[in-house]
């Protein structure tokens, strides 16, 4: 059988893309994907499948494609995801399906994630819906939380008969779809779209409802039999360290949320961010590389500092390469210890110091220390902090639902069920910050667990 090299995904050239905010990687077209399918041996033990969250049947929307059948290739991917379009785009497939592909073995995995996109935007543009046939049930759902672990849940109850009612705070529903990821990486009108097929299955999402004020989890508990609370994790960490209560020092989720959902990058902006000349993104995950080339898009000199190596970085590896080709500067291996402001307390540098790595600790990260005596100075007039996101528990009040020692909520060995009956929990609330991916599968479980009650 002749070797075929695994077609590469056409992008924005880099010298372009830091001018906007389109999506970099522009997909496969109908023949990209037909030859990326061909790739796939169709195992019958397929290891693919056991890496992702929520096992899709990947050989069998492969061989859908490689037949040219897009739609029934669409309808296999919907029987266990709602967002295929967003997981295509933005799932660590790397790390997951395609790090247990066959083919990756000797060579390179095939490109399921990709693929995944092309139907979902297939399905998109010819205005394709999952083909099953609903009977409504009696039961009534209350979901707290529009991201990806409620719309997954919302999906999946709406499949099965569930009336179901999404409860969320912001004026837009998509949770951090919308304001935590660039148009860059995944456009809103993907997530709008994919919003639009779930209120084609009759889910009601209410918006500027924030539960816990407007409405109460009792109250709620009331009207609805079940409820699921996903309200993720969207609380920011800082460092604690001196000056951090600078003007110009900012949160990652604040600069994303202004740029993403309040579209702060055009000039005609209500919402505008106050930009710097000079500014480091302080984090290595998936939130700082959107921090970080969000900030260069806006003509910012955007530096990303991490106090680990290339190698620990968390971030994805494609997002690391679409970074380093847009001139993104990597500090690495160096830590802020204090940032350093004028006599009005506005931000004009940091003290960092170097950083070594040691031997592996319990969870396969290397441990870090600092280098003594190598303090020393940056010049800076901006800070974003991206550390890591904790929940926000506004939605709880006045209800019993009890906390981890970590402030997380708690659950039991299901994973899944909160110390009350019939409220159930998942997602970032439960875990903390994870990827999109694996708040859907507790959404999954979510739904799943309702349904076995309701039994």
């Amino acid at each position: 059988m002749e070797m075929i090299d695994r077609v590469k995904v056409r992008v924005q050239k880099p010298e372009d893309r830091v001018k906007n905010f389109e999506e970099v990687e522009l997909g496969f077209n109908e023949e990209e994907a037909l030859k990326e399918a061909s790739r796939c041996l169709n195992c019958q033990n397929p290891r693919c499948r056991t890496g992702c969250p929520v096992n899709i049947a990947i050989p069998d929307f492969i061989s859908a494609i490689k037949e040219e059948n897009f739609t029934e290739a669409y309808n296999i991917i919907s029987e266990f995801s709602a967002l295929p379009a967003v997981c295509g785009r933005v799932c660590p497939q790397e790390k997951q399906c395609e790090k247990l592909c066959v083919k990756g073995i000797k060579g390179e995995a095939v490109a399921i994630g990709a693929l995944e996109r092309f139907v979902a935007d297939y399905a998109i543009r010819n205005n394709i819906l999952s083909t099953r046939k609903v009977e409504k049930n009696n039961k009534r759902v209350a979901i707290i939380g529009s991201g990806p672990a409620g719309l997954t849940c919302a999906g999946d109850l709406a499949r099965n008969g569930y009336s179901v009612t999404i409860y969320e705070v912001l004026h837009k529903a998509g949770g951090v779809l919308v304001y935590g990821i660039p148009e860059f990486r995944l456009p809103k009108s993907i997530v709008e779209k994919e919003v639009d097929k779930l209120k084609a299955l009759g889910v009601r999402i209410l918006t500027n409802v924030p539960v816990g004020n407007a409405i109460t989890i009792d109250e709620l508990r009331k009207e609805y039999d079940d409820i699921f609370i996903a309200t993720g994790a969207g609380l920011p960490k800082f460092m604690n360290i001196p000056g951090e209560d600078a003007n110009g020092v900012f949160s990652a989720n604040e600069i994303l949320t202004r740029i993403n959902l309040m579209k702060s990058y055009k000039e005609d902006s209500k919402t505008p961010i106050k930009k710097g000349n000079k500014a480091y993104v302080i984090g290595g995950g998936n939130v700082a590389m959107d921090a970080v080339r969000s900030l260069k898009r806006l003509g910012i000199d955007a530096h990303l500092m991490y106090r680990r190596s290339e190698e620990e970085l968390p971030a994805r590896l494609t997002e690391v390469h679409h970074a380093k080709e847009e001139g993104i500067v990597f500090d690495l291996l160096t830590n802020p210890v204090k940032i350093i402001t004028d006599e009005n307390n506005n931000v004009t540098g940091m003290e960092v110091v170097d950083m070594v790595l040691g031997e592996p600790s319990e969870d396969g990260r290397r441990s870090v220390t600092e280098k003594e005596g190598s303090n020393h100075i940056v010049d800076c007039d901006m800070v974003v902090m991206a550390l890591g996101t904790g929940p926000n528990h506004e939605a709880l009040k006045e209800s019993d639902i009890k906390l981890t020692d970590r402030g997380l909520i708690e659950v039991d060995e299901s994973g899944i069920k909160t110390s009350i009956d019939n409220i159930y929990a998942g997602g970032d609330a439960v875990t903390g910050a994870a990827t999109v991916i694996l708040a859907m599968e507790a959404g999954k479980k979510a739904a799943k667990a309702i349904m076995e009650r309701n039994n």
